[in-house]
């Protein structure tokens, strides 16, 4: 059934229209020059009034894209959702620095904006139980940093933000190989032992490294290999005397020969 539209349905239609158009032409922000938003968005960004400084800067950045004043709204848009926080606002900024350091290669800002995505990154880290994609992106950013930017002041904080974040991906490794020390079996002992091997040779500062000997220790004697697990509990004793994995390997050392001698009983 074809419907016909009343002269009052298209006069409400025209009203509609009418006022979005209006809405948009009366946005006080659009009347604006590049210079007056730029100067208002830092005025809501040093008062922490993150949206408003980023409609501000974002104007003024499409208002003149290339202009020193565009360059710095830019800039500072993007500081604006970094500062305001979040996951979604982290991937928001990442981006916008990007977009940055791909339009202004040769900006004297562009180190800054390298730390900055590789700060978005950072803060976007899973915890050591979870995928650590994000993780290792992040450690690859500061990196690009150092390379591309040896003299920035932003390398000695980027080399500490590399420490802790290699950590994260050091207890990942941990966690993952503690899970299967718990299991019997060559193939997994085996498989064990070269999670937490690797953390010994790709992440020799690890702040758990002491656990991570115990493993060995209780990896290697389920794979029959003592001389290894006496190694290892050599040089857990030896380097983190302290350390409360030590009376943890003597008991699981005395429990694993009660269970050792009751195996071989039986033929095992």
């Amino acid at each position: 059934m074809r419907r016909n539209t009343t002269p009052i349905g298209l006069l409400i239609l025209g009203l509609i229209l009418t006022s979005g158009c209006r809405g948009k032409r009366d946005d006080p922000i659009l009347r604006l020059s590049a210079a007056e938003a730029l100067e208002m968005g830092k005025e809501f960004l040093a008062t922490e009034k993150y949206y408003k400084a980023r409609q501000h800067l974002t104007h003024a950045f499409e208002v003149e894209p290339n202009s020193r004043s565009g360059r710095e709204a830019l800039l500072l848009a993007s500081d604006a959702y970094y500062l305001h926080g979040g996951s979604d606002n982290y991937i928001k900024c990442e981006a916008k620095y990007r977009d940055f350091l791909n339009r202004f290669p040769t900006s004297d800002k562009a180190d800054y904006a390298q730390f900055r995505v590789a700060s978005c990154l950072a803060r976007r880290v899973e915890k050591p139980d979870r995928d650590q994609k994000v993780t290792r992106d992040a450690v690859r950013a500061f990196e690009e940093l150092m390379r591309l930017y040896p003299t920035s002041p932003y390398v000695a904080e980027a080399r500490q933000e590399i420490a802790t974040i290699r950590d994260r991906l050091a207890e990942h490794e941990l966690i993952i190989g503690t899970f299967y020390t718990n299991f019997y079996g060559r193939g997994i002992c085996q498989a064990t032992i070269q999670r937490l091997e690797n953390v010994h040779e790709e992440y020799p500062s690890f702040s758990k490294m002491d656990e991570v000997h115990y493993n060995l220790v209780v990896a290697y004697r389920r794979c029959r290999r003592p001389d290894q697990a006496n190694l290892e509990r050599e040089a857990l004793r030896r380097d983190y005397p302290d350390s409360p994995f030590i009376a943890k390997v003597e008991k699981f050392e005395k429990q694993f020969e009660k269970e050792l001698r009751k195996i071989l009983k039986k033929g095992g």
